[in-house]
C-alpha cells in the first residue's frame, strides 16, 4: 500500500482549499452580477410602480418601535407618493421639484427642495433615473429562499443612512431594508405591486390646504427651454 506523507497530504489540502475558494468567489461574482442586473432593470425599465406597503422600524436592540402601512406610488423620473394610512394619516409627495410632507392630524405641511432632500438617500433609488446609481456602491448580493437581496451603500453617508438592501422576488422589487447611522432598521414589504400602469397625475401634485401651518419654502420649477 502506498503511503502519503504529511507534506503530500498538506499540499492536497491546500490545493483543495484553493479550488473551493476560487469556486466560491466565482459563484459569488455570478450572484453579485445577478443582483446588479436586477437593480439596473428596476431603475431603467420600471417607469411606474404602485402597491400596498407595510413598514416597521426596529431599534438597535431588535425591538419594533413603530409600525405603519399605506400605499406607494412611483412615476419616474422624480415623482413618488407615500400615503400612510395606519396608525395615522400622512402624505409624503415628491412632485419633481419639492418634497411635501403633510401630517393631517397635526395640520402641518413641511416642504423641502427635492434635489437637496433626496441626495444620497434610498428614496433616490425609487424615484430617480439611471444617474441615481452613481451615488451608491454595490455590496454583496445574497439569496435567501425565494428572495434575492442586493446591498447598496451611499457614497456619502451624511444623509443618515449607511446602506440599503433591496429584496427581489421573481425579479420584482418586494422588500426593502434601510439601515441608518444609529443602527436602526426600517423594513418595508410591498404587496399587490403593479408596474408600468398609468397613474393619475394628480397623485403627485400638492396644494397646501387652508388653515394649516407651512414649514419651509418651496423651490420654484425651472423655466422650460424655449
Amino acid at each position: 500500500m502506498l503511503r502519503m506523507d504529511r507534506r503530500e497530504f498538506g499540499s492536497i489540502v491546500v490545493a483543495a482549499a484553493a479550488l473551493l475558494f476560487v469556486a466560491g468567489a466565482n459563484a459569488q461574482a455570478r450572484v453579485d452580477e445577478l443582483g446588479e442586473k436586477l437593480v439596473d432593470d428596476f431603475i431603467n425599465n420600471v417607469i411606474t410602480l404602485q402597491g400596498r406597503f407595510e413598514q416597521s422600524l426596529v431599534d438597535a436592540e431588535g425591538t419594533v418601535i413603530d409600525r405603519t402601512s399605506g400605499m406607494l406610488e412611483i412615476e419616474r423620473p422624480t415623482k413618488f407618493r407615500w400615503s400612510y394610512t395606519e396608525p395615522y394619516e400622512q402624505w409624503l409627495i415628491a412632485d419633481g421639484v419639492n418634497i411635501w410632507s403633510y401630517d393631517l392630524d397635526l395640520e402641518q405641511v413641511t416642504v423641502k427642495p427635492q434635489a437637496d432632500a433626496l441626495a444620497n438617500t434610498p428614496a433616490l433609488l425609487l424615484s430617480g433615473s439611471e444617474e441615481a446609481l452613481e451615488q451608491f456602491d454595490f455590496g454583496d448580493t445574497t439569496v435567501e429562499e425565494v428572495t434575492t437581496w442586493v446591498q447598496l451603500r451611499p457614497k456619502n453617508t451624511e444623509s443618515g443612512f449607511n446602506r440599503v438592501e433591496l429584496g427581489f422576488i421573481d425579479s420584482q422589487l418586494k422588500r426593502m431594508v434601510f439601515f441608518d447611522n444609529l443602527e436602526q432598521r426600517t423594513f418595508v414589504a410591498l404587496y399587490d405591486v403593479t408596474v408600468n400602469e398609468p397613474i393619475d397625475a394628480g397623485q403627485f401634485e400638492f396644494v397646501v390646504p387652508e388653515n394649516v401651518d407651512l414649514v419651509g419654502t418651496p423651490a420654484s420649477a425651472a423655466p422650460e427651454a424655449p
